[in-house]
This record gives C-alpha cells, sequence and structure tokens, in this order.
C-alpha cells in the first residue's frame, strides 16, 4: 500500500522536479557510498526497520547503469549463435548497491533497501543498516529480532 509520501515522491520523481534535480545535482559531486543524517523517504525507511537511534546507519549507494551488451567476436558466426544479445544481468542493481554497502561495513546487518532516483548514467539507493553489538540495536526488542535472527 503506497502512502501519500510515496505517492509524493514518485510524482517528483517522474515530473523531474527542479527540488529533486537540485540535490542530484549534489548528490553527483559526492563519493558513490555517503553516510547521510535522515533518509529521503522517511516512511520507506521505517517500514523497512529505520529509527533514528543509535547503531543504525543510513548510506546513499551511487550505481553506475552499464549495457548488457558483450563485446561482439570478430569471427565468421551466425548472428544467432554470437553470444550478444539476449544477455540479462544476474543480479539487480539494487542487490549491487546493498552488496557494495555490505563490504565496506562487514560489521553491520542490512535491514533494507530502495530506490531514490536514476538518471542517464547512475542509480541511487538508499540502505538502512544495523549494528548488532551496539547497546541501543540488541535492548530494543523489535530490533534485536531482525538484526539478530
Amino acid at each position: 500500500m503506497t502512502t501519500l509520501q510515496d505517492r509524493v515522491w514518485v510524482k517528483m520523481w517522474k515530473e523531474n522536479s527542479p527540488v529533486l534535480r537540485e540535490r542530484v545535482v549534489a548528490w553527483r559531486r559526492q563519493p558513490a557510498m555517503t553516510r547521510i543524517v535522515r533518509p529521503s523517504r522517511i516512511q520507506r525507511a521505517r517500514r523497512l526497520g529505520y529509527k533514528a537511534k543509535q547503531g543504525i546507519t543510513v548510506v546513499r549507494m551511487r550505481v553506475g547503469r552499464g549495457g548488457m551488451r558483450r563485446q561482439r567476436p570478430r569471427g565468421g558466426r551466425r548472428p544467432k549463435h554470437l553470444g550478444v544479445t539476449r544477455i540479462k544481468a544476474d543480479v539487480s542493481m539494487k542487490q549491487v548497491a546493498e552488496n557494495r554497502a555490505m563490504e565496506r561495513h562487514p560489521n553491520m546487518k542490512l535491514l533494507g533497501s530502495y530506490f531514490v532516483y536514476k538518471d542517464g548514467i547512475h542509480y541511487w539507493y538508499e540502505i538502512i543498516m544495523a549494528d548488532p553489538s551496539h547497546p541501543r540495536v540488541y535492548k530494543d526488542k523489535e530490533l534485536r529480532k531482525r538484526v539478530l535472527a
């Protein structure tokens, strides 16, 4: 079920609103992985387990978009057997972003991630992670179930 905030975000994204464009201009100058103070889509983040407390980190991850084309072999083959077309990615861009974030933070557990924006070159996802050894996290019953399970 989509909330009003989610619908507003999607509408801003579809209409390419100036507010969102200004934000993205700044995001392009930032490193690929940027820790942020609070999520852009707060209700979506809360549904995934975000709480504004110590031990929970939100990261904006930028993933480059690439064509799924292989280099065309130079030998004399039929086009059907070249193996250039119909090549699919095994992993979605979202999973790539999550994996890269988890590589950088091996002590954290993934709570979830969600799409923020995409343009011609990049995708942006926000990833929510929790530190299972942090006292604020393991004293919280809801988080303890999700993180330590």
